[in-house]
């Protein structure tokens, strides 16, 4: 029983922040966003992505399955990015720069979710997933951060969509954004690519990856997820007025999410428990940045 209550009681502080996170975020940067019914378009984005995760939860939790965790993730993005579209058409026809970001999230959240759906069920499961999901209450956790993770990476584009009035013309920023967001697709494509690769070949089992990409970076899909909604970021600076600018959060928030909290601390410490007394994966390790390429070999 007292179990059961720590349970609930992690997950209503874990619900309770979300809500308060969106809700700041929400009258930070909605006040030039459409109007539905009184609400800013923001405001329904948010609970959209929030809402299409809880109701996954309900199944998910049933069968104890992560199967579909990320198919879900990536098909909110692409009913988030269609609702945006839409309702900022309420005001003004779409703009190029709204197809443009639109369309990027699109191919981006295509490629993503299907790559991860495919690989969780080659391999059965995620171990991230082994303790909460024990618990339907204590799954319902990674379902919320989610959602979270959905609104806080797509706030530029929800902006950018959802604004009422004209748009900005195209110019020098939106060039820059599209070659930062090319450049991270790019890195992070061809390192799951290569992570693949070396995973399905028999000879490589229990190692870890240390060519291509990965001769350079421990994890340099994270750094190309990093750096392409970096891109999307710029395609808001001819956008962003006031505390709209507070959208900018978005690339701040993939940085710290993965460098800090879910991504590489938890990836590097499984790792050290895989291979921690082995000399080739400490030279590897030392010689090998976390992130940021070194391309000088020591």
């Amino acid at each position: 029983m007292s179990s059961a209550r720590e349970d609930l009681r992690l997950t209503t502080i874990v619900v309770m922040s979300v809500f308060f996170i969106t809700a700041l975020m929400v009258g930070a940067v909605g006040n030039n966003s459409v109007k539905l019914n009184g609400y800013s378009a923001v405001l329904y984005c948010a609970v959209i992505c929030i809402g299409m995760q809880w109701i996954a939860w309900i199944p998910a939790s049933a069968a104890k399955t992560e199967r579909f965790y990320d198919l879900m993730g990536g098909l909110t993005y692409l009913v988030v990015v269609g609702f945006s579209l839409w309702a900022g058409s309420l005001s003004e026809a779409p703009s190029l720069r709204e197809f443009i970001v639109s369309f990027l999230v699109v191919i981006w959240a295509l490629r993503l979710s299907s790559f991860l759906y495919f690989r969780i069920h080659r391999t059965g499961k995620d171990g991230r997933f082994d303790q909460l999901k024990a618990s339907p209450v204590r799954f319902l956790v990674p379902w919320t951060i989610q959602g979270l993770w959905v609104f806080l990476t797509m706030i530029v584009v929800l902006v950018i969509n959802s604004q009422a009035g004209s748009a900005p013309e195209m110019g020098a920023w939106d060039v820059v954004g599209l070659s930062i967001w090319l450049l991270g697709f790019g890195v992070e494509v061809i390192a799951d690519n290569q992570k693949s690769a070396f995973n399905k070949d028999p000879d490589n089992q229990g190692k870890w990856i240390d060519s291509g990409l990965w001769s350079y970076s421990r994890h340099p899909n994270y750094l190309g997820e990093i750096l392409l909604w970096t891109g999307i970021a710029c395609f808001g600076v001819p956008c962003f007025t006031g505390l709209e600018r507070v959208a900018w959060i978005s690339p701040v928030f993939v940085f710290l999410l993965l460098t800090k909290l879910s991504g590489i601390p938890i990836l590097d410490k499984r790792a050290l428990e895989k291979w921690g007394d082995d000399e080739e994966y400490q030279t590897y390790r030392k010689n090998t940045p976390a992130l940021l390429p070194r391309f000088t070999k020591s």
